[in-house]
């Protein structure tokens, strides 16, 4: 979905609606339980030894990193969609969530859904979120800390009343539900290509409607993994509960599909990096200059930085997204390169013409975005022309074009992060990216033992998980089962 933002809205009347069509669902359903809290020395006068000791204990409970399985298409599906398997519950069911770094909650559709598809993107097979088959599932009510936090309890609510959400994106597309305290099942890294299964206690949304794409069967997953700034987001309550380092790093195979998706801290490749814009809600960097092949483009430091907020980098969003003043002097320049072309504008949006893709990047130049610590980014013509309706399209779009709220942002989505390692590091804030094959592997730094594990890629399909070393292991099961029937004959 494209340049997908999150509004601040309301959304009274769905909720309205919500509760109207769901009359009998309350959180007396689960209930509460109060634990009482003591201090673990209370009385017994701790001495600095055994505060260490503690401290040790503690420590030791950050992993190496987490291995997210990845799926999603390459570049020749135009949707370009990447998402991760994560479990949730007790017993445990997977959910496919679309990876987002633009959005801070994770939620994935609830059972009280009814226009929620059997079946999404690519043929996957849907799960609908229940709490009441989960034994470790809790509601979250409006009063709790998390709640008040983000906003999401109704004016005068009670302590037994849920705390509800809406996530409004910027392609008009919603979802809205309530907050909901789960166990979620993740693969923490245990060696190279090994993990072993680990979980967290983990506050996300029950999603009891949408709109737009996100209902639609052909872009539809089971939800979104919120992976963004703030406290609320999945990497955030992780890191808060000393599970993991607040670092983590995606490389979107865009040749291929799938890809990486890890939490911890990449030592190899090196990768050098870019400050985060301060105060800012997403991952926002300063970008000081772009080049067309080898001409710079007559850009002011104001247009650039975008009113000092700034560029977006948003892996839930397929394509580019530039202000008018950038926009138009980059496609002119694009362009006239092939002043030949006869163009067609289609859906009222996508800049199109007829054009070998065999040989598109013969025929129009590289574009190079630099950022602040000369720190740059090629992103190639591959890369920005997709192949839609037997036309190649233009993937950098005008977003002053767009409604007030998202005019004249810059959002760079897939199709430049597509091939590249994306680190984003919140210790240092701080981001960076190398051109990488994203179908190889990526080594995660052990805080602890200091020790270095290699984390390959993955490619889910259909439910089904892809990576080199479970391809190896299946075709030596399938060479062993060969000589064991060449043994009986």
């Amino acid at each position: 979905m494209d340049s997908r933002r999150r509004h601040s809205l309301p959304l009274l009347s769905l909720l309205i609606n919500f509760v109207l069509l769901n009359p009998t669902y309350g959180i007396g359903e689960f209930g509460y339980e109060v634990i009482r809290v003591n201090y673990k020395f209370d009385g017994s006068g701790p001495t600095l030894s055994a505060l260490r000791a503690h401290d040790a204990v503690r420590h030791l409970s950050i992993f190496a990193g987490v291995d997210l399985p990845l799926g999603g298409t390459g570049r020749p599906d135009a949707v370009g969609l990447y998402y991760a398997k994560i479990g949730i519950g007790t017993p445990s069911k997977d959910y496919y969530v679309q990876v987002d770094t633009g959005s801070d909650i994770t939620w994935v559709n609830c059972i009280q859904c009814r226009q929620c598809p059997k079946k999404g993107y690519h043929g996957i097979e849907l799960t609908l979120y229940n709490p009441k088959d989960s034994l470790t599932a809790n509601l979250v009510s409006c009063n709790q800390p998390f709640c008040k936090a983000i906003g999401g309890g109704l004016s005068g609510c009670g302590a037994n009343a849920s705390c509800f959400y809406t996530e409004v994106y910027g392609d008009g597309s919603y979802s809205m539900g309530y907050f909901v305290e789960d166990v979620v099942q993740y693969d923490r890294v245990s060696g190279d290509l090994q993990t072993k299964s680990a979980n967290g206690t983990v506050i996300f949304g029950c999603g009891a409607g949408q709109s737009g794409d996100l209902g639609s069967p052909d872009d539809a997953l089971d939800g979104i993994l919120g992976f963004g700034k703030s406290n609320s987001s999945m990497l955030s309550q992780l890191a808060s509960s000393g599970k993991v380092k607040k670092m983590f790093a995606h490389c979107l195979d865009g040749d291929n599909g799938g890809g990486i998706f890890a939490i911890g801290h990449v030592v190899q490749p090196q990768v050098n990096t870019t400050p985060l814009v301060r105060d800012q809600p997403h991952y926002n960097v300063n970008m000081t200059a772009i080049q067309v092949g080898s001409d710079y483009l007559n850009l002011t430091t104001d247009v650039l930085f975008g009113d000092k907020k700034g560029a977006i980098i948003d892996s839930g969003t397929t394509l580019a997204y530039l202000p008018e003043a950038i926009y138009v002097p980059l496609v002119k320049k694009i362009l006239s390169t092939q002043p030949d072309l006869k163009l067609q504008t289609l859906h009222d949006q996508y800049t199109c013409f007829e054009f070998s893709e065999s040989r598109v990047d013969e025929g129009f130049p590289n574009i190079t975005l630099h950022f602040e610590n000369s720190l740059s980014l090629m992103v190639y013509p591959h890369d920005y022309l997709f192949h839609f309706e037997d036309l190649m399209c233009i993937g950098w779009q005008n977003s002053g074009m767009g409604s007030q709220d998202k005019k004249n942002i810059t959002v760079l989505g897939d199709l430049v992060l597509s091939n590249k390692l994306v680190l984003y590091d919140l210790e240092k804030q701080s981001i960076g990216w190398t051109e990488y094959n994203c179908s190889s592997s990526i080594q995660l730094k052990d805080e602890i033992t200091g020790s270095v594990h290699l984390v390959g890629a993955h490619s889910l399909s259909r439910g089904c998980i892809t990576t080199s070393r479970t391809a190896a292991f299946f075709s030596l099961v399938a060479l062993l089962f060969i000589l064991f029937l060449q043994s009986m004959l």
